[in-house]
């Protein structure tokens, strides 16, 4: 029975249709990215978008449209869409629950309580130039602030996990400490200037746009560092999908691995909350897409899987959210829960049918 070639043979299955998987979804994201050069309130030919990002195309003016505007944009939807991909995985991983993310946990919450002391608590009041005159290091104290408050949070939802077991108790628990965590919003709305409320409630609403060439390698280098550390815990990963005491049993020392992943989670979602504002329903759904369509929970899979999902989901609103054309752009949000809501669902039936919802 050892030598059945039934498992060889599933196993080879197994691994062309992940690797035809990673294809599809490389072509995807290439054409999306493309997409999301081309779409706007000026139009540009897709092969024209092409050639403006060498400065070779017939208009002069669509190289600058792309250049300087539209691939800082498309890089940060796909960065800012692959980073909180990661991060769901690692939350979902660590606390063991499908339906735990960013959003979900009130990660995104927290990450806006730091933004809102840099933002609503600086010095001046300078309206709508307050975020574009915090210069690049300012924003890098903006992501670190975000990310320091996504990781405050997620040491108390870390701690309550140890008190309750029950995954839906956790769910409304990380419900509670968002509540906390925008309650404290609330108040620093309140007592902030009429100017700083304005450009902070602006920020709330959530875009890809705001990410400058200038900024946009400090937003690449901290999802960069966010990626690199998670990169390192997939062995870990897939010992505490079985739990800590399996993790130990096989040799795994959980406590520096735990510290390393939520680090790394709170420095994903905290820095795209920093730069792009609360982005729903990417850090739960990707992950799950990703689970239903390579099958596999092994991370070495799941992480780049993840990770290439979640910038073909939030390319996919930033190209929506130009179709109305005519400098008319929707808020990418909406366009997310249109796309991961159905998802989110098809999580809560399975469970409710009786199948493994992960």
């Amino acid at each position: 029975m050892s030598d059945s070639p039934v498992p060889h043979s599933e196993l080879r299955a197994g691994t062309a249709r992940r690797r035809a998987g990673f294809i599809l979804l490389g072509v995807a994201g290439a054409l999306l990215l493309g997409a999301d050069l081309a779409f706007g309130s000026v139009r540009i030919p897709f092969m024209e978008a092409s050639k403006a990002l060498f400065g070779r195309a017939s208009d002069s003016a669509w190289n600058d449209i792309v250049r300087i505007f539209r691939l800082p944009k498309a890089l940060t939807a796909a960065s800012a869409g692959a980073a909180l991909a990661l991060a769901g995985l690692i939350l979902q991983t660590i606390f063991r629950n499908p339906l735990a993310g960013p959003d979900s946990l009130g990660i995104g919450a927290g990450a806006s309580v730091g933004v809102g002391i840099v933002v609503l608590l600086a010095g001046g009041s300078s309206g709508a130039a307050l975020l574009s005159g915090l210069g690049l290091a300012g924003w890098a104290g903006l992501a670190a602030a975000a990310a320091l408050g996504s990781f405050a949070v997620l040491l108390l939802i870390l701690a309550a996990a140890r008190r309750v077991e029950n995954g839906v108790t956790l769910l409304i628990v990380g419900l509670l400490v968002g509540y906390l965590a925008g309650a404290l919003v609330s108040l620093m709305v309140w007592f902030g200037s009429p100017q700083k409320t304005q450009v902070f409630l602006g920020w709330t609403y959530g875009s890809f746009s705001g990410v400058t060439l200038e900024r946009l390698p400090i937003l690449l280098g901290a999802l960069g560092m966010g990626a690199a550390l998670t990169g390192r815990s997939a062995k870990p990963l897939d010992a505490l999908l079985l739990g800590e005491r399996y993790a130990e049993s096989v040799g795994i020392r959980v406590k520096p691995a735990r510290a390393r992943v939520l680090v790394a989670a709170s420095i994903l979602a905290g820095t795209v909350t920093a730069f792009c504002g609360p982005i729903a329903f990417l850090g739960i759904a990707a992950p799950q897409a990703a689970r239903r369509i390579f099958r596999s929970s092994a991370h070495r899979v799941l992480m780049p899987a993840s990770a290439l999902i979640g910038a073909v989901f939030a390319l996919t609103a930033d190209v929506v959210a130009q179709s109305p054309g005519g400098g008319s752009v929707l808020p990418v949000n909406p366009i997310l829960a249109l796309i991961g809501a159905p998802i989110v669902l098809s999580v809560f039936l399975r469970g409710a049918s009786g199948k493994d919802p992960a």
